[in-house]
């Protein structure tokens, strides 16, 4: 298939995250023999065309001002985006369109209006979740994305909580397909090097964007583990601690409980360096009480490392309690401290759980399964195989008369 996605942020960014969409997915399915175009707005950082691997290009398009801009802001400009698109798909036209993230489906409706080319869309965050957790969203980004979920050929939900969530809002349940992300098997995989730890017990916890407060939970239950040394991957390290915030308000609350000492901010890592700090450690712990993708823990499990994780998003999909790690109802600090010291006491499990999630992870959330399972969504999506459907439907029931 010759496929065009349409990125809501700069894909060469994206390519450095391996967890990242939609650029991960772009390579895996050109590995399996389609051509990928991604399309994203100019926003200053990169110009003209660019190549992410074999049958995968990027096509920066000149959209507003060249910026980095917000979805909010950014939403004002893709009727400029979607008409340049028509432009280029007039000669060159893509068997389906795939937009990733709520303002790339807009551009990608508005493109394909008159060209009748079936969309795909991956939100990968919606309104109505954020604001279930508490968090100030656009009343206008919820009509939206009713209205792209509504309006989408098919729309890949990243876990079976996202589907429901979708469901409520009116999409249609036969356009809905639960298709996580990945993760990259070759990376993130048992074998290779480890962090250095200091303690006996290494906890490893996932600072999630936007997810920080969680982590005093996880503070919490250091108190009651004192053998235990905790690493914060994600955000600032410790020599660039902001003056404010929530990082600043974490380092406070682990010198109130008298633990700062074994708390290590580990800032942001990613690649081969985030792989070395998950598999140094006994447990990976994810206790964000919103994560639609659940990326941090299934990379943790394709390290062969146990997870302990809120059981929301695609957590609750990936880790199979009592089988790759154990489930935490979020922000609940007694039930954290109560699992992680059952699970702490009894080495051979934690062993054991970590070989059963390097296996899931890997059978599971590869990136080949993925894009195999994407592409799948796709071909339900094309003419031909509409018509295909219908001809089966006609010849079995040609074949029920018959036999009546």
């Amino acid at each position: 298939m010759r496929i065009a996605f349409i990125a809501a942020d700069n894909p060469l960014a994206q390519a450095a995250d391996l967890s990242g969409q939609p650029a991960c997915l772009a390579r895996a399915l050109a590995g399996q023999g389609h051509r990928v175009t991604i399309y994203a707005r100019q926003d200053g950082t990169t110009t003209g065309t660019a190549v992410l691997g074999r049958n995968v290009s990027v096509e920066f398009i000149s959209a507003g001002p060249a910026r980095p801009l917000a979805p909010e802001q950014a939403v004002r400009y893709m009727p400029d985006l979607a008409a340049a698109l028509v432009g280029r798909w007039v000669t060159k036209r893509p068997d389906v369109v795939h937009a990733f993230g709520w303002v790339a489906g807009l551009a990608a409706l508005g493109a394909v209006r008159e060209l009748d080319i079936p969309v795909v869309q991956t939100f990968g965050s919606l309104a109505a979740a954020e604001s279930r957790r508490g968090s100030e969203v656009l009343a206008s980004r919820l009509r939206l994305e009713t209205l792209i979920g509504r309006k989408a050929a098919a729309v890949l939900a990243g876990s079976a909580q996202e589907a429901a969530d979708l469901a409520r809002l009116g999409v249609a349940r036969p356009a809905i397909r639960v298709v996580p992300c990945g993760v990259d098997t070759t990376v993130f995989c048992p074998e290779g090097k480890q962090a250095s730890r200091a303690k006996t017990v290494q906890l490893v916890a996932l600072a999630g964007s936007g997810q920080v407060s969680s982590l005093q939970a996880v503070l919490q239950a250091m108190v009651h583990l004192p053998e235990a040394e905790l690493v914060i991957a994600g955000g600032p390290d410790a020599r660039h601690l902001p003056r404010t915030g929530p990082f600043r308000d974490l380092a406070q609350l682990a010198n109130e409980l008298k633990i700062r000492s074994r708390v290590k901010f580990a800032g942001d890592r990613a690649g081969a360096e985030l792989a070395a700090v998950l598999r140094s450690a006994d447990v990976v712990i994810s206790t964000a009480g919103y994560e639609p993708s659940g990326a941090g823990a299934i990379q943790a499990m394709a390290c062969g490392t146990a997870v302990i994780a809120a059981a929301v998003g695609g957590q609750a999909d990936a880790v199979i309690d009592g089988t790759t790690g154990l489930l935490v109802a979020p922000d609940h600090a007694g039930m954290l401290v109560h699992r992680l010291r059952r699970l702490l006491a009894t080495p051979a499990l934690v062993r054991g759980y970590g070989i059963a999630a390097a296996d899931r992870a890997k059978s599971r959330y590869s990136w080949e399964r993925i894009a195999r399972e994407t592409a799948a969504a796709y071909e339900r999506c094309l003419p031909t195989f509409a018509a295909q459907e219908e001809l089966a439907e006609a010849e079995e029931l040609e074949a029920f008369a018959v036999s009546v």
